[in-house]
């Protein structure tokens, strides 16, 4: 009977990991996930008690994200994300060159300010505008997409509250947002210098060196954007782009004070819910639109999928998935050094087979079992958290966002494939990958030692 039960969590496994890369029919990914966990709660894979322990951790993660993605929605309705393209275009100044360094610029401050699958979502569509109205060719529009995309995805590393899985696994290890952002920011901000140095390079001959010069007025890209209806355009951007600005300020306060909040153990997750309270209410006094359109646009599937995949691999952990990695890894892992290449390798591997979501909650749990030293165990984690981040990035089934970000650009008519995005990945993410591992190595003896 035992065997029976372990076939099926494994069979279970499998079979939830095709559905989220298949999506057939665009399902949201955390139904094949829910049903997955409903199987293995039925066949009695996991216990009471750790279901609680999963609550608990998954939980305020996933209402710091939500939270986040309800200011990202209410900064949406004032048409603040086209503003911000607007005025790179502007300050691009007809570069095709300079067009690409401020896109990357553009998603990784979207990605550190809210999250990654966020930064996706709100700047994929936003880019296929801007690129179609500076009339690009289909092999032009490539590069900025694309690298967009790496970057984007990649940018949750620096700061562990960009991305849930990130946080999920904060939890586990027993590790605060601001030890994690002191110890992994500046390796891993250099290795994302060295990333999109590597996709320039890769891309230089198909980017455009000179693009159309967008107008100062910063009523023309918004307007392009509801061509049709121009007197939907809210007030609040054709009379006051300062109030955008304010607007920025107070995100990247709230932002800040995830990590003060982390600082002194009070819950990140009501910090994020009191921001987007704040920005909601704005929202109603300036636009006199209800809460209620945006508490129904906002991701409660978040919640759900971290949740559902969370049992699952608590499922694989029963069966001994846990126990063959610490095997598999104790003799190897003697130092500071070993820690950072072999779980940046591990979860590197298994996020580019199953995923970055289960690789790092593998990984997680492997960690705190290993019976390491905190520096060794921390620094572990954070090579955990790279190749999670950015060595997941070597195939589209690596992250999420990547899948999300696919499906955006099949549904706009802008198909890039497996093989032009492995044919960036494979020359770009594994100099990247190793190159940060050794600056998170070297990183951490200046602090430490």
């Amino acid at each position: 009977m035992l065997v029976d039960r372990d076939l099926v969590i494994l069979f279970v496994f499998f079979i939830t990991m095709i559905l989220i890369f298949w999506r057939p029919r665009g399902v949201n990914e955390a139904f094949p996930a829910t049903i997955g966990a409903l199987i293995i709660l039925f066949v009695g894979g996991i216990s009471f008690q750790e279901l609680s322990e999963i609550a608990l951790n998954v939980t305020e993660a996933s209402v710091t994200i939500i939270a986040t993605i309800v200011m990202a929605i209410v900064l949406e309705s004032f048409r603040f994300f086209e503003w911000c393209a607007h005025h790179l275009a502007f300050k691009a100044n007809g570069s095709g060159i300079r067009l690409f360094w401020y896109t990357n610029l553009l998603c990784f401050f979207m990605t550190v300010i809210f999250n990654n699958d966020g930064s996706i979502l709100i700047t994929t569509p936003i880019l296929l505008l801007l690129l179609h109205h500076l009339r690009l060719k289909h092999h032009e529009k490539i590069p900025y997409l694309l690298s967009g995309a790496l970057v984007a995805t990649a940018s949750s590393a620096p700061i562990g509250v960009s991305n849930i899985v990130n946080l999920i696994a904060l939890k586990i290890v027993g590790m605060d947002l601001y030890m994690h952002t002191a110890m992994i920011f500046a390796p891993t901000v250099t290795g994302l210098l060295l990333m999109v140095s590597l996709l320039f390079f890769v891309f230089y001959k198909d980017i455009p060196k000179r693009v159309i010069n967008v107008p100062k007025d910063e009523n023309f890209f918004i307007q392009s954007y509801h061509p049709l209806k121009p007197k939907l355009l809210p007030k609040v951007f054709k009379e006051n782009t300062s109030m955008m600005m304010k607007m920025l300020m107070f995100v990247i306060i709230v932002r800040i004070s995830l990590f003060v909040a982390s600082f002194f153990e009070i819950s990140i997750g009501l910090v994020a819910l009191f921001g987007s309270i704040v920005l909601l209410t704005v929202r109603w006094y300036k636009l006199r639109l209800s809460p209620i359109d945006v508490l129904l646009k906002a991701p409660w599937s978040v919640f759900l999928f971290a949740f559902s995949m969370y049992i699952i691999v608590y499922g694989l952990k029963n069966i001994g998935l846990v126990t063959f990695f610490l095997q598999l890894l104790k003799p190897l892992m003697t130092d500071v050094a070993s820690g950072i290449f072999w779980m940046g390798g591990l979860i590197t591997v298994l996020s580019n087979i199953f995923n970055n979501h289960p690789a790092l909650m593998v990984g997680s749990m492997v960690l705190t079992n290993f019976g390491l030293d905190e520096i060794t165990l921390k620094t572990a984690y954070l090579a955990s958290i790279i190749g999670s981040d950015i060595g997941s990035l070597l195939l589209p089934i690596g992250t999420l966002a990547t899948l999300l970000w696919m499906h955006i650009l099949k549904e706009n008519g802008m198909k890039i494939g497996w093989g032009k995005y492995v044919k960036v990945t494979f020359v770009v993410i594994p100099p990247t990958l190793i190159f940060t591992m050794f600056c998170l190595y070297y990183w951490i003896k200046l602090l430490f030692v």
